[in-house]
């Protein structure tokens, strides 16, 4: 159990206890008010754990075993990078991007954005021409499809999630095209999708501002089960659910980036603990054996208030929560203000790891010296 854990359990044990004092002493007449106590009583011990929480040593320290590997990956004679939010790898070892067609949205572009590479960097597959704004969250389920989100809407295009076959061939959409909401079939800038073992699908809604905050539930076959999250910065609550990733255990490991914090569930949305030496996470991967990779985009330029962590790639335990390496961002450049580093990340099976960049424009891949 974390640190974190250990507190905020405390908390509520401190809370129920005081409930019992409330209500022995006011009497069931004033039930109403002794509920309304107790919340303030948990809000206030709830913020004392993360205050606790927030004075975490920042994990910049960790030994760097990588190196970079730049222009790996080939695209077709006069295509160039755009922006790279998501990358995955699937169960052939192949590697797949969502690019925003050259620039930072696919908006009127004709250009194929779902892009599969061989390790050696060869283009085997594109799909997706027109179908996508701005995609953003991308992930490989266990029978070799491949799950995108479009984290954007324009007209009657985005705000959905989609299932292909390797071939690009559609096997599903989730969400009304070009139609934002927080309904039980409508997203508002989903970012990302991730398929538990069961085939059960989850998607973390929204991007931040007027958008949603909350994890949505479904069906192997697309049925709605259930939501959970609301904007804000207790536990259970999010801020920006920018990456999803399972463990070996089925826990549901959550990039909170708003909060510069992973939150893990249970599959019912259960808070289980939330960590916070990872950084601000913009993208998470987590491999066959445990081993996270969590990559921080913001700190210290989008992020000014989380100016003492570093961005970069932080790579560690998802058993225990351990750090044990780091990725450094190169860009040192002072009073940077905008998104640097990668922002997705994965990684294969011999370890070989890949950052998505959405400032940059690239993807590069990291390998152990």
């Amino acid at each position: 159990m974390s640190k974190f854990l250990r507190a905020f359990s405390r908390s509520v044990e401190l809370a129920e206890a005081s409930a019992k004092k409330i209500t022995t002493t006011v009497g069931p007449l004033s039930v109403g008010l002794a509920i309304l106590l107790v919340t303030v009583l948990m809000t206030i011990f709830a913020n004392r754990v993360l205050v606790a929480a927030a004075d975490l040593e920042p994990t910049n320290s960790m030994p760097n075993p990588y190196r970079t590997i730049e222009a790996w990956a080939k695209l077709p004679e006069g295509r160039s990078w755009g922006s790279t939010a998501g990358v995955t790898v699937d169960r052939n070892g192949n590697i797949w991007v969502a690019e925003r067609c050259g620039a930072n949205s696919c908006a009127g572009s004709n250009l194929a954005p779902i892009l599969e590479f061989d390790p050696s960097g060869k283009l085997l597959t594109s799909f997706g021409a027109g179908m996508f704004i701005f995609p953003h969250g991308i992930t490989a389920d266990r029978e070799g499809n491949i799950w995108v989100t479009d984290g954007d809407g324009k007209g009657s295009t985005g705000h959905q999630v989609f299932k292909f076959s390797p071939k690009g061939k559609v096997l599903l959409r989730l969400g009304k095209a070009g139609v934002a909401g927080a309904g039980e079939d409508t997203f508002n800038k989903p970012s990302a999708v991730a398929i538990a073992a069961s085939g059960d699908i989850f998607v973390a809604d929204g991007h931040g501002g007027e958008t949603n905050a909350r994890i949505v539930k479904f069906t192997k076959q697309g049925k709605f089960i259930m939501t959970w999250g609301k904007k804000g910065s207790a536990p259970g609550e999010l801020n920006i659910p920018h990456a999803l990733a399972f463990d070996s255990k089925g826990r549901l490991f959550v990039a909170d980036r708003g909060n510069n914090r992973i939150q893990i569930f249970d599959q019912n949305g259960k808070f289980l603990d939330q960590w916070q030496q990872f950084s601000r996470p913009s993208g998470i991967f987590i491999d066959r054996n445990d081993v996270i990779y969590v990559a921080d985009s913001e700190s210290g330029s989008v992020a000014k208030d989380h100016g003492a962590w570093k961005r970069g790639i932080r790579i560690g335990s998802a058993k225990d929560g351990s750090v044990v390496s780091f990725i450094p961002d190169p860009n040192t450049v002072p009073n940077f203000t905008g998104t640097s580093a990668a922002e997705g990340v994965a990684a294969d099976a011999k370890g070989v790891i890949y950052g998505a960049e959405v400032g940059p424009k690239d993807l590069k891949k990291y390998i152990k010296q």
